[in-house]
């Protein structure tokens, strides 16, 4: 008896364009320099003397900001505590691995930030003294500025709390492919409006949190690929043998 394909394989997905089109765009950050876009955008949140237009804002700091990033948090534990209870002997077992890639994607995606912003010390635009701080800037790749106050604005860490539920997307791919590509538009959505917000405040550059999407892609990809993923058997595979005959 044939197995069931819809439980045992995955719907097939092309890893190297998948995985190759995020390498190529970063590789493309890399020798395009993209900061006079950055500064040309963030101008336009920038008013001279008073300094970026959601600095102070309750909705933008208190609501989409800490209350936002919270609410991921929550997420993060509830999927945490599944996995947990998926060890013992209780129904969740069926959900083990699905529990245990969403953990690990979640951790991995916003994990990686801290450091990296640790590593790179790069300058929020606040800081700058383009935009009233007293910072100089310098490219990512660039050797840092003399100072007392290194930066730690490079990847954007609040739209790692969006586009980290791109973990969604995967997980729901190949059984409900419907409500995958509603996850996908809304983790995209969401970590964009994050985005946005801290930008208005002057604490990151649109490269920041494109580099936070690239990132959080690709982590999510591979995991999906060494957790969840199973390759669809090949094509010739699934024709039935006709037997000759007899007579």
């Amino acid at each position: 008896m044939r197995a069931n394909r819809s439980t045992e394989f995955s719907r097939y997905f092309d890893f190297r364009l998948g995985l190759g089109i995020p390498l190529l765009l970063m590789a493309l950050l890399l020798l395009l320099d993209p900061s006079g876009l950055d500064f040309a955008i963030e101008r336009l949140f920038y008013q001279p003397g008073q300094g970026f237009i959601g600095k102070h804002s309750f909705w933008l700091e208190d609501i989409l900001h800490d209350r936002a990033k919270q609410l991921v948090i929550v997420f993060g534990v509830l999927a945490i505590i599944g996995f947990v209870i998926s060890l013992l002997p209780s129904r969740f077992r069926v959900w083990r691995r699905s529990l245990g890639f969403l953990v690990l994607a979640l951790g991995i995606s916003t994990s990686v930030v801290t450091p990296l912003k640790a590593l790179t010390a790069v300058h929020c635009p606040w800081s700058l003294s383009e935009f009233g701080g007293t910072e100089t800037f310098t490219p990512l790749l660039s050797e840092r500025a003399a100072t007392d106050n290194p930066g730690r604005c490079w990847p954007g860490g609040h739209a790692s709390s969006g586009f980290s539920l791109l973990a969604l997307f995967f997980l729901l791919r190949d059984k409900r492919p419907r409500s995958a590509r509603v996850a996908l538009v809304f983790a995209l959505g969401l970590g964009a409006v994050f985005s946005l917000g801290r930008m208005m405040q002057g604490a990151h550059f649109m490269s920041h949190n494109l580099w936070t999407l690239l990132f959080d892609w690709t982590i999510c990809l591979l995991c999906y690929r060494w957790v969840l993923y199973r390759a669809p058997l090949p094509q010739h595979a699934e024709q039935p043998v006709l037997k000759p005959l007899e007579g």
